[in-house]
């Protein structure tokens, strides 16, 4: 699937994604990561799969260019939602070389779909978990922290 096709079919499934959310309804990993715009200033809403690996929770950037790794590295806290719940919460930029052993084990024990995905989107070479963490460079990682 072309890029910007699989971006369009995304974009829908995420404003599902985001209204099931808004109105109670918790989906899979999903949560709604709301963050202040570094332009605007205004708050800023996308529907975002938080993982649990190692003890930790973190947030995969899946798009290249995505807004909110911008608007995440330039904020100080950002309010995490699942269903009815919410709390604020730091991103905590993962260094590059830390990037590559939890990318590795996000592939290895997810749906093959997961690694597809960071092909898909021109962020991976290859699916495999060696060939997602090889992009670790590409692939921004936050670890969830309590505010």
């Amino acid at each position: 699937m072309e890029t910007k096709s699989y971006r369009r079919m995304v974009n829908t499934i995420n404003k599902v994604i985001a209204g099931l959310q808004r109105a109670g309804i918790a989906f899979g990993p999903m949560q709604l990561l709301t963050v202040r715009g570094r332009r605007t200033g205004q708050p800023r809403t996308f529907p975002i799969a938080v993982n649990e690996l190692d003890g930790g929770r973190y947030i995969f950037q899946a798009f290249p260019k995505a807004a909110w790794v911008a608007n995440a590295r330039a904020a100080d806290t950002v309010t995490l939602k699942r269903g009815r719940k919410s709390a604020t919460a730091r991103l905590v930029e993962v260094p590059v070389e830390d990037r590559r052993p939890l990318l590795r084990q996000l592939v290895a024990e997810s749906p093959a779909s997961v690694g597809k995905r960071f092909v898909t989107t021109g962020l991976a070479g290859a699916p495999s978990p060696d060939g997602v963490a090889a992009a670790a460079e590409r692939i921004a990682v936050f670890r969830v922290e309590p505010a």
